[in-house]
């Protein structure tokens, strides 16, 4: 029972993870620093679905749900829980691709945001 409380647990940080190096950079534009626990969240997660390698958290979800007496699953986190939501037919590898690029154009305009931001300030202190 702890086990699949621990998986669903990991799950949903898993979970939080992805949304947040798609989307942390918005986090950036209020709280600058977070940049620093960002920008390695990004590239890490650009980094699996460009290499199409297997995310730790995934087998170890897999790992805990096996201890809980559960099925683990195959491939890794965004090809069981995010593509039978966003996309019916299975993952492919120029799909991973494009995952990837989208992790990183979203990135790079709302960090290009942050530095438009940080711009504007210093030119209104002068």
């Amino acid at each position: 029972m702890i086990e699949r409380w621990a998986a669903d647990l990991l799950l949903i940080a898993h979970a939080g993870f992805v949304v947040f190096a798609v989307l942390g950079a918005g986090l950036v534009l209020r709280w600058g620093k977070v940049a620093w626990v960002h920008v390695p969240a990004a590239c890490w997660a650009a980094w699996i679905e460009i290499s199409g390698g297997l995310c730790p958290l995934t087998t170890w979800e897999n790992q805990l749900r096996a201890a809980a007496g559960q099925s683990g699953y195959p491939g890794g986190f965004v090809e069981h829980y995010l593509v039978p939501v966003l996309y019916p037919a299975g993952l492919t590898r120029e799909w991973q691709w494009l995952l990837a690029a989208g992790v990183v154009l979203a990135n790079a305009a709302l960090y290009a945001l942050v530095i438009w931001k940080r711009l504007q300030r210093v030119g209104d202190r002068r």
